[in-house]
């Protein structure tokens, strides 16, 4: 009989590794019955996601360590330690780590789950394959990310 419940402790849970961030998927879509996804996100001080939005699912932002910016509904806002920031179907919004800081460190949830299966899928790509725009327009259409530009760029 499977476990009615998941244990995940620190530093563990799947882990995708990349050149701006560390995730670790906490709960995963099966976890959940897809009613969500939790990763905990060690972002880089490189880090930086452009301008999207999702037509389906929410996503909530909360802050463990350092802080980020946000670019959401046409205004920049700082998340510190301890913030929380929760972002609907259908607004567009951006992200990167404050300037000056080595890292940050954040919990994501997304609502209803998938990011999991994004996140998977990217892990297994070649450099050829992120260089195929119909490839990663098909992926983000998937998996319900609308690409809108780059960082926009802060005051």
């Amino acid at each position: 009989m499977p476990a009615s419940y998941k244990f995940t402790p620190p530093g563990a849970g799947v882990s995708y590794d990349w050149s701006n961030d560390n995730i670790f998927v906490k709960v995963d879509t099966e976890d959940s019955d897809g009613a969500y996804t939790i990763v905990e996100d060690n972002l880089k001080a490189s880090f930086a996601l452009g301008l999207h939005m999702h037509r389906n699912h929410a996503e909530t932002f909360y802050i463990l360590e350092g802080s980020v910016d946000f670019y959401v509904d046409d205004q920049w806002i700082k998340a510190e330690k301890g913030a929380c920031l929760h972002v609907p179907a259908g607004i567009p919004h951006a992200a990167k780590v404050t300037d000056g800081q080595e890292s940050a460190r954040m919990l994501m949830v997304f609502q209803p789950a998938g990011f999991d299966g994004f996140l998977k899928e990217m892990a297994g790509f070649s450099e050829a394959d992120f260089a195929d725009e119909a490839r990663m327009a098909a992926l983000n259409e998937q998996y319900d990310i609308v690409p809108l530009g780059p960082v926009p760029e802060s005051s």
